[in-house]
């Protein structure tokens, strides 16, 4: 077997392994959550104790933990996520277009802050201690330094509501609309997630390029008369993105679940502000619904970065043969 299809095996079985786990505790979560299903369902008419009794039965929540727990493990195996207590509709459904989105959201936010990130890592690196590397540091400090929710409130000041007006403070997306008709929604959102995410790729890839540029194999090539370009596209490059894809990883999957602050300050109709009016409903199965996709996220974007930085990084490469 070669080694690079071994690696992904052993990592999709401990990303198995690892949802698995995440269900558990999840469930076991929302179920020690204070308060009663059945009661919030019922409001003033959970008096009504035989009536009480029959929803409880009726929602399985007389059953042993371990028996609810397994039903519904066995519908997220089979693609069925349950109803939703708080709407009285399939999870599926009501899951569709607000997942949509968010990786909407996610994937726009993405295409802008992890370019420029890589772009300004390198070049900062580059031109280290120049005055473009100190206002680039400052800059990405900052940002770091600053909650998404704070970022988003001074866009909203700058762009929408004091100074320029040129967007909408509120992203209200109409699900009867297009998308691409709604674009000029999902500016402000993104643009506080790109934000909130590419100071940290920029800082962690100026240090990881500062690094291998100061490396033995780097000073060598230079030390052979390789033309500086040569050197920092065969030599520099691609070991310094090693980690840096990794930190990009965990990043995108922060946004995963970053989005829930984005989006309930922008009203935004996605899986964040939906998770929230789903604690507050006590909608169990809605929770673990999105709970469960948002851990996908994140063993989904570690194994892709578990298996770019084999394919970029020519010693992880080497090492495998």
């Amino acid at each position: 077997m070669p080694p690079l299809l071994k690696l992904i095996l052993i990592r999709v079985g401990l990303g198995v392994l690892t949802l698995f786990l995440v269900s558990v505790v999840v469930f076991v979560a929302t179920q020690a959550l204070p308060g009663d299903t059945a009661r919030a369902i019922l409001g003033r008419e959970a008096a009504n104790v035989d009536r009480y009794e029959a929803l409880k039965e009726q929602l399985g929540l007389n059953k042993p933990i371990a028996e609810q727990y397994f039903d519904w493990l066995g519908g997220v195996v089979t693609g069925d996520l349950g109803n939703s207590l708080a709407q009285d509709a399939p999870v599926t459904e009501l899951l569709g277009r607000r997942v949509l989105n968010s990786f909407i959201l996610v994937f726009i936010a993405a295409l802008v802050s992890v370019p420029v990130s890589l772009l300004m890592g390198s070049l900062t690196a580059l031109k280290r201690d120049s005055k473009f590397d100190v206002a680039t540091t400052i800059g990405s400090l900052t940002l770091a330094a600053l909650p998404e929710f704070v970022i988003g409130i001074l866009l909203i000041l700058l762009f929408a509501t004091q100074v320029f007006k040129v967007l909408p403070a509120v992203s209200r997306v109409d699900s009867s609309v297009p998308i691409v008709q709604q674009l000029d929604l999902f500016i402000l959102p993104a643009l506080t997630l790109t934000l909130a995410v590419a100071p940290y790729i920029t800082r962690i890839l100026r240090a990881s390029t500062i690094e291998v540029l100061e490396s033995e194999y780097v000073m060598m090539a230079r030390l052979k008369g390789l033309p500086e370009r040569l050197v920092l596209n065969r030599h520099a490059v691609p070991n310094a993105l090693a980690p840096a894809l990794q930190v990009t990883a965990l990043n995108l999957a922060w946004l995963a679940g970053g989005v829930v602050v984005v989006e309930y300050l922008f009203a935004f109709p996605g899986m964040g502000s939906l998770l929230v009016d789903s604690v507050a409903n006590r909608d169990m199965p809605m929770v673990q619904a999105i709970c469960l996709i948002i851990a996908t996220v994140y063993v989904l974007a570690n194994l892709t970065a578990d298996i770019l930085t084999i394919l970029v990084s020519p010693r992880l490469r080497t090492g495998l043969r």
